[in-house]
């Protein structure tokens, strides 16, 4: 099977010659060939200029051998359209320099056009699409989801116990009601656009919901998000939607059932097996080795032995996606990453 059969097939449960590997992250701080992209361009500047983009997105295929690219990219990037003005901090992350506290604040976001506001990210994505197609592999689109936007919205900076964010959901439920809805629709068309330019899949990124309880998701979240997936599923049947969230495991059901998606992307905390449990056969598994095993001086030993496990906990269910279950870090050895992706290829293989 090429590349992106294989990918698809394992979001459709259906069989495949081998399970198919990408990390999430993947095209980043920790290759080489990324470190001297850096020294001519700012993260931003990256995903904004089409051949760096490209350039940095193709690495991981040519380097480690995985089955799918995953755009280069900033989950933020789709609110400057929107009015939010924000830096990306080495070593800590979006800073929003007129964050959201009131019902006024939200009411100034403006509305989001793909093809007025990231045109950057469709021209890569045409791009990229050019050279995987002769290898015939997949590209992944992605898009931060509500919450996790949100919360950065509120607090103005990554956040541990986002008590501005609760604070506003519990107490002004008007200004959170629409920041939600704006957001929900600026994420929609985002994928969309991301779809009809040409990604194989797509990926909503929901870092953050875990700091909330079930019930809290059910009620402030899980609609805005359900919005999301209604509409991709309604003009994207057969592209695979993956949610993906953190600390989730109290989650999944409601995910699923009040949420939506085909594939859920499990973090490093959840055994497979587990949220096979949860989220029934209709469904594909995505993750969901430690991303910190990969610092392991020990690849035939230990790494070999961790990545064995979350073969063994699939335990050859179909519709498994191997990532990690979370963004790789930047000490991580490329050879250990690539050592992953020959050893799950040679282990799964039929």
């Amino acid at each position: 099977m090429t590349p992106r059969n294989r990918f698809l097939a394992a979001c459709r449960r259906e069989q495949i010659d081998c399970t198919p590997v990408w990390f999430m992250r993947q095209a980043g701080r920790y290759l080489a060939g990324y470190k001297e992209v850096r020294t001519r361009y700012s993260v931003l500047e990256i995903a904004k200029t089409s051949s760096a983009c490209t350039e940095v997105t193709l690495m991981p295929i040519k380097e480690l051998g995985v089955d799918a690219a995953v755009m280069f990219a900033d989950i933020m990037l789709p609110l400057e359209g929107m009015g939010v003005n924000f830096r990306i901090e080495e070593n800590l992350g979006p800073v929003i320099s007129n964050s959201i506290a009131t019902l006024q604040d939200v009411e100034r976001l403006r509305s989001f056009a793909a093809t007025r506001d990231v045109p950057y990210i469709l021209e890569a994505i045409r791009n990229i699409k050019s050279k995987l197609a002769e290898t015939d592999h997949p590209l992944v689109g992605f898009s931060g989801a509500p919450f996790t936007i949100a919360s950065y919205l509120i607090e103005g900076q990554p956040s541990r116990d986002f008590t501005k964010t609760k604070k506003l959901m519990f107490n002004e439920r008007e200004a959170w009601n629409l920041l939600m809805s704006k957001l929900s629709e600026m994420i929609s068309e985002y994928l969309v656009a991301q779809i009809n330019s040409g990604v194989d899949a797509v990926q909503l990124f929901d870092s953050w919901v875990g700091t909330l309880s079930a019930n809290d998701y059910e009620e402030f979240v899980a609609p805005f998000v359900k919005r999301i997936f209604n509409r991709l599923q309604k003009e994207h049947t057969n592209t695979p939607k993956i949610h993906f969230g953190t600390n989730t495991y109290h989650l999944l059901r409601s995910m699923k059932e009040s949420a939506g998606g085909d594939v859920f992307s499990i973090d490093w905390r959840t055994p497979i097996s587990k949220a096979r449990d949860i989220l029934g056969a209709k469904v594909a598994i995505q993750g969901n080795l430690e991303p910190a095993v990969l610092l392991s001086s020990d690849r035939e030993g230990y790494i070999a032995k961790r990545t064995q496990q979350v073969l063994d906990d699939n335990d050859r269910s179909r519709g498994h996606i191997f990532n990690l279950g979370h963004g790789i870090l930047r000490e991580t050895p490329p050879e250990n990453a690539k050592f992953v992706v020959d050893y799950v290829h040679r282990n799964s293989s039929d």
